[in-house]
């Protein structure tokens, strides 16, 4: 029975090493154009942007940054970047690392223009009305809009929010946001309210539609409220929209660097020959100290290196410098649990137990070691992913899975492989 279930275990190290060739093969059936390795911004090249906000006339710095930075993020989307990094930098600065984006006359372009929210009415073509795309592809407004000097900075932030109220047509609660006009703002939407009864009034962020509401009721108080969200999550949105735009803030560009796609491939080139000059290296460590279990412990990390790769195009992970050092280090960590096998194997066979008694009780004692260091590990990188930001996070990824990866190598791999030869007549070729 023993036997038997080694060999199914050996049978799904071979499948789920073939599903693992099959995705890190570039253009593979399995991989594709949605399956494929993400480059960070020093890898494949990119921009880099520094913006620093005037922040003179705010009451919550942290807060217009965190505006600031989702009104990047949103303007960012549109330009379909893969994993753009925006992160605050100082007090008022913000930096934006653009990977794979070659004009920067246009990213800069469409990432600084000045943002404010604004509330507009239906048009026409003749009268100077734009057409204007909404925030979520859920939702399409056709037709004209012209702006009205009704803008966000008549709305006050802190009264703006999504809440349940009961419904009109029903005893059942439904999410509404609530939104609350200065006193400027109260005489302005009044009027708007008066003019555009039963028709529409667009509030537009950034040229884009994330609302409009239809008028039922003049509107004298300052106070409204917007009906017709799907949920409570999508309310949150429009009020979080709201405040970006409650708030708005300019920023300037005051630092920016191109890194050229041939900087990006050398680097890259260099991190790969010293991957390949590292791992040839361990190769003849382990032939050399431990022979034929040093050839199943390489085996065994060339199929934890494949299984790590493919798990990185599938999430997908955006490899930096930084992430290939994590995985790298990974790499070593990996050799590591094997020694720590061995030498316990060796102690194993001196007391004079046979070979498939020492590599079950090697295993076993070297498993709290193993297990010991590499939850240590585990619990570093997600304090590192979770609070780091940039590359460090890239490096606390791929470190994480390649520590998780190589706990299943080194303990399930190595061991399968090891047990099934002592069952055999090359177990003489186990002795370490």
């Amino acid at each position: 029975m023993m036997r038997k279930n080694l060999w199914i275990i050996f049978g799904f190290i071979i499948a789920l090493t073939a599903l693992a060739v099959f995705i890190d093969i570039p253009k593979s059936a399995l991989s594709g154009e949605k399956v494929k390795a993400l480059l960070g911004l020093d890898l494949q090249g990119g921009t880099e942007l520094i913006y620093q906000a005037d922040l003179s006339q705010s009451t919550n710095k942290t807060t217009d940054l965190t505006n600031l930075k989702n009104v990047f993020r949103n303007r960012i989307d549109r330009l379909g970047v893969g994993e753009p990094t925006i992160q605050t930098t100082g007090t008022d600065r913000i930096l934006i690392e653009l990977p794979g984006i070659r004009n920067i006359d246009e990213a800069v372009q469409k990432i600084g223009e000045t943002y404010e929210l604004v509330f507009m009415t239906q048009s026409t073509a003749e009268e100077g009305g734009l057409q204007l795309q909404a925030y979520s592809e859920d939702y399409t407004y056709p037709g004209y809009w012209k702006a009205t000097d009704l803008t966000g900075r008549n709305l006050i932030a802190s009264k703006t929010d999504a809440t349940f109220q009961n419904s009109q047509s029903s005893v059942q609660s439904e999410p509404v946001v609530s939104l609350t006009f200065d006193s400027a703002g109260k005489e302005k939407f009044a009027k708007l309210t008066k003019e555009n009864l039963n028709k529409q009034i667009a509030i537009v962020l950034d040229n884009r539609i994330i609302s409009a509401p239809n008028v039922q009721v003049e509107i004298t108080d300052g106070q409204a409220i917007i009906t017709g969200q799907k949920d409570i999550k999508e309310a949150q949105e429009l009020a979080s929209r709201l405040k970006e735009g409650s708030l708005p803030i300019s920023a300037q560009l005051v630092a920016q660097k191109n890194i050229g796609a041939s900087l990006g491939e050398g680097s890259l080139k260099k991190s790969i020959v010293a991957a390949i000059i590292g791992f040839l290296v361990l190769t003849l460590f382990m032939l050399i100290y431990y022979k034929f279990p040093g050839l199943l412990a390489i085996v065994a990390l060339a199929i934890y290196a494949t299984l790590s790769m493919a798990l990185f195009k599938i999430i997908p992970v955006t490899l930096s410098l930084a992430g290939i050092a994590g995985f790298i280090l990974s790499v070593g960590m990996a050799v590591d649990a094997n020694i720590l096998i061995f030498e316990r194997m060796k102690e194993e066979l001196k007391s004079g137990k046979d070979n498939n008694l020492a590599i079950r009780d090697g295993f076993v004692r070297a498993w709290s070691s193993i297990r010991d260091s590499n939850f240590s590990s585990i619990i570093t990188c997600i304090i590192l992913y979770v609070f780091g930001s940039g590359s460090v996070r890239g490096f606390a990824l791929t470190l994480l899975i390649g520590v998780i990866v190589s706990m299943f190598t080194a303990v399930t791999v190595t061991r399968t492989f090891m047990l099934l030869i002592s069952q055999t007549n090359a177990r003489r070729w186990l002795n370490v």
